[in-house]
């Protein structure tokens, strides 16, 4: 099921916060915390800037996991640029946190990423290369990520995110979303494609 269909179960899982420590990064000081989903194991690290407050929108990025561009920096993506953006933007206001979501691969893995990537050169896109390994185009949920929120004291939030099922699920699991803010980054030869399809298949608002 994607993002929107999870939404099926509002109740949000028994969240601990497990660690906490400073982070310096290129962009500034940070702090990082650990988090786990007492009923399921899930785990989330959390990026922190600032005083955090129930009553203050707060930026907040929710970032799946993407070892390829992340790490990496692969081009075959905008993930890595997307996180980058959201780091510098949380610096600049002062205030905020990145939520970063272990589900590689929109939730399929990062082997049957690789997979998936196989058939990609072959000639499909993403969505039809997940499809094609018998999984749907988006398997992620946040059930956990809203729980983190809620574990952090936010209520009202201003979401970084291109993708209306993250924004539509968050809203039906409690999360009061009071502004979306675009992030976009510059397209190049080989990432142009995929955002075409995120655009087009998956109804990211993407310019």
């Amino acid at each position: 099921m994607n993002g929107l269909n999870s939404t099926a179960v509002t109740t949000l899982p028994p969240i601990e916060r497990l660690a906490e420590a400073n982070l310096p990064t290129e962009f500034g000081w940070f702090r990082i915390a650990g988090f786990r989903d007492s009923s399921t194991g899930e785990e989330f690290v959390a990026l922190l800037k600032g005083e955090l407050d129930w009553a203050t929108p707060t930026l907040v990025r929710i970032h799946s996991q993407c070892l390829t561009g992340d790490a990496f920096r692969s081009n075959r993506c905008d993930c890595g640029r997307q996180l980058e953006l959201a780091i510098r933007r949380i610096q600049k206001e002062g205030r905020g946190v990145i939520i970063y979501q272990q589900q590689e691969g929109r939730g399929i893995g990062i082997i049957n990423k690789i997979h998936a990537y196989a058939l990609q050169d072959e000639g499909m896109d993403t969505v039809e290369a997940n499809l094609s390994l018998g999984f749907e185009a988006d398997l992620r949920q946040y059930h956990g990520c809203a729980g983190v929120i809620k574990k952090l004291g936010l209520q009202r939030i201003k979401i970084m995110s291109n993708n209306p099922s993250k924004i539509e699920a968050l809203r039906v699991l409690g999360i009061d979303i009071v502004e979306r803010i675009p992030i976009e980054a510059e397209p190049d030869e080989q990432s142009r494609a995929y955002l075409r399809t995120k655009k087009e298949k998956l109804a990211h608002m993407l310019s």
